[in-house]
C-alpha cells in the first residue's frame, strides 16, 4: 500500500500524532478500506522519510484504540468499521457545494454589540498592559483578591461616584467576566433555584437564559412609556426584579423618576431586591446624564450591575457588581472557596488605564464618536423614509429599533439581505416571541463607520420601497 501522508516536521505537534491523525481520520472516512494491509514500520519508515520509532508510536496507538489489528506473522490490518456513520469523520463535502450554500455577500452588517475600533487606543492599551507585566512580575501568575484587584475596585468606587452618582467603596464592588457570570452569582446568592423573578418585557434574552438555566421562574413584567409597569409586579410573588432603567432593553425608554421611587418602594415593602444592568450608560445624546437607581437607595435594596464591554472593549471580560452592604457577609460565606476568574494581567492593566487617565480620555473620545454615528443613522432614516418609518428608543446607547409599518418583519429582514444589509429580529427579547410587533427590525450601529451607515441605509431604502425615489 502506498500512503501519501504529509508530515510536517516544523510544527510544534509531534510527528507521531500526525501520523496516527492522518491514519485515524483516513480509516474513519472509509479511504482505506477495512480489512487492508498496512505498510510495515521499516516500509513506512523509509516512504514518509520518518524514523521507524515514530511510525511504531503511531501503530501502537492506532492498535490500542481498536482501529487497527495484529495478525501474528501476517502483520497490521484495519479494523471492520461496519459502524463508520457513526464516526465523528466525514468525507469532505465537494468544494463546489460548500460555495453555492454561502448566499449573499453581506457588505452591511448592523448587528447589535458591536463596537468601534475607531481610534481605539490600541498604544495607550498596550501600555498599560506592558506597565502591568514590569510591575506585577510574578503576581499576576496567581489568582489574586477573590472580588477582584483592590486598587481598580477603589477606581470603580471613584469612577460610579463621578459619573454615576453611587457611592460605595472598594468592600462593595467584586469583578467578573461579564453580566451572564454576574447575574449566575446573584442567582446562587439567593438560591434562586424555583423562585419567581420579575423581568421586563421586553428584554435582554442573554440574561434571561442564565436565570432560566438556574431554574427561575421567569415573571414577564410590561415595559410602558415610563419603564417598567411596577403596578404589575406588585401583583406578582416575586421578591427580585431586573431592570435596565437608564436605557430600558431593546426598547430605549428611560424609567421615570416617579416609577424609579414606586420600585424601591417596592423593593422596600416585600423585603426584595433591584437588579439594575447599567449596560451603556455612558452612551446618552440628548439631555443630561440620567443618575442610576442604586444612586437614589437608601435602604440596600438594589444590586448594580456595570461592564467594560460597551464603554471599552468585550474580549477583556471585564465588568462588576455593586452588591449592598448588608449582603457582603453572606457573599463572602458562599463564595469563599471562589477564585476570582478575571485575568490578574486585565484588572492590573486596567487599574492602570483609568489611573494614567487614558480610560477617561477614551470615554470622551468614543462618546463623540458614537454620537456621530447616531446622529448620522438618524438622519439617514429621516431622509431616506420619511414617513415610511418610526424610530423607537433614539436617544441613547447603539443601537435602535425601526418600525416600518407597511411590511413585516421576516420580509423585511429578507429583503434586507438580498441588497447585502443584515438587520435583526427583536422577538427574542419578548418572552412570547409572537407577541413582538410584526414590522420591528433592530438595528446596531457601533461596528460600521458613517459613510457604511449611510450606504447601508440607502440600500434598505431600496430594498424596501424599491422605485421611491
Amino acid at each position: 500500500m502506498e500512503l501519501t501522508f504529509f508530515i510536517d516536521k516544523t510544527l510544534p505537534e509531534p510527528m507521531y500524532i500526525q501520523l496516527y491523525s492522518s491514519f485515524k481520520r483516513t480509516i474513519e472516512t472509509g479511504d482505506i478500506p477495512s480489512g487492508s494491509k498496512l505498510p510495515s514500520i521499516r516500509q513506512l519508515s523509509a516512504q514518509l522519510n520518518i524514523s521507524r520509532n515514530t511510525v511504531e508510536a503511531a501503530y501502537q496507538q492506532l492498535l490500542a484504540e481498536g482501529y487497527l489489528i495484529s495478525k501474528p506473522k501476517s502483520g497490521l490490518f484495519t479494523a471492520d468499521m461496519a459502524d463508520m456513520d457513526l464516526l465523528p469523520y466525514q468525507k469532505p463535502v465537494h468544494q463546489e457545494q460548500e460555495l453555492s450554500q454561502t448566499g449573499p455577500e453581506i457588505r452591511y452588517d448592523f448587528q447589535y454589540g458591536d463596537i468601534s475600533s475607531e481610534r481605539f487606543p490600541f498604544q495607550a492599551w498596550k501600555r498599560s498592559i506592558n506597565h502591568a507585566l514590569l510591575e506585577k512580575g510574578e503576581e499576576l501568575l496567581l489568582y489574586g483578591d477573590k472580588q477582584g484587584e483592590a486598587r481598580l475596585r477603589c477606581q470603580l468606587a471613584d469612577y460610579l461616584y463621578r459619573a454615576r452618582g453611587l457611592e460605595c467603596n472598594a468592600d462593595n464592588v467584586i469583578l467578573t467576566t461579564g453580566t451572564q457570570q454576574s447575574i449566575s452569582l446573584i442567582c446562587q446568592l439567593f438560591s434562586l433555584a424555583g423562585e419567581k423573578i420579575g423581568f421586563e418585557n421586553p428584554g435582554y434574552d442573554g440574561v434571561r437564559a442564565v436565570f432560566e438555566n438556574h431554574g427561575c421562574k421567569i415573571d414577564p413584567i410590561s415595559v410602558k412609556d415610563e419603564g417598567l409597569c411596577v403596578d404589575e409586579l406588585e401583583k406578582s410573588n416575586a421578591k427580585i426584579v431586573y431592570v435596565t432603567p437608564s436605557h430600558q432593553f431593546p426598547l430605549g425608554m428611560v424609567m421615570s423618576i416617579q416609577n424609579r421611587l414606586k420600585l424601591l418602594q417596592w423593593a422596600s415593602k416585600e423585603e426584595g431586591y433591584v437588579i439594575e444592568d447599567d449596560y451603556d450608560s455612558e452612551f446618552r445624546y440628548s439631555g443630561q446624564p440620567i443618575p442610576s437607581l442604586k444612586g437614589m437607595d437608601r435602604l440596600g435594596r438594589v444590586i448594580y450591575l456595570g461592564t467594560f464591554s460597551k464603554a471599552f472593549l468585550p474580549g477583556i471580560r471585564l465588568s462588576y457588581i455593586v452588591l449592598p452592604k448588608s449582603l457582603l457577609g453572606l457573599y463572602r460565606r458562599k463564595f469563599s472557596a471562589y477564585n476570582q476568574p478575571v485575568s490578574q494581567l486585565i484588572q492590573h492593566a486596567m487599574s492602570q488605564f483609568i489611573e494614567s487617565g487614558d480610560f477617561d480620555r477614551h470615554i470622551k473620545r468614543i462618546r463623540k464618536i458614537y454620537q456621530d454615528k447616531h446622529k448620522t443613522l438618524i438622519t439617514s432614516i429621516s431622509s431616506s423614509f420619511g414617513e415610511n418609518a418610526k424610530i423607537i428608543g433614539e436617544k441613547a446607547g447603539l443601537h435602535l429599533l425601526l418600525d416600518i409599518p407597511s411590511q413585516g418583519r421576516e420580509s423585511l429582514i429578507d429583503s434586507a439581505v438580498k441588497k447585502s444589509v443584515l438587520v435583526y429580529d427583536p422577538a427574542k427579547y419578548w418572552t412570547d416571541p409572537e407577541s413582538c410587533p410584526s414590522n420591528l427590525v433592530l438595528l446596531g450601529f457601533g461596528g460600521l463607520s458613517r459613510s457604511e451607515i449611510e450606504a447601508g441605509v440607502e440600500l434598505l431604502k431600496q430594498a424596501w420601497f424599491p422605485g421611491s425615489d
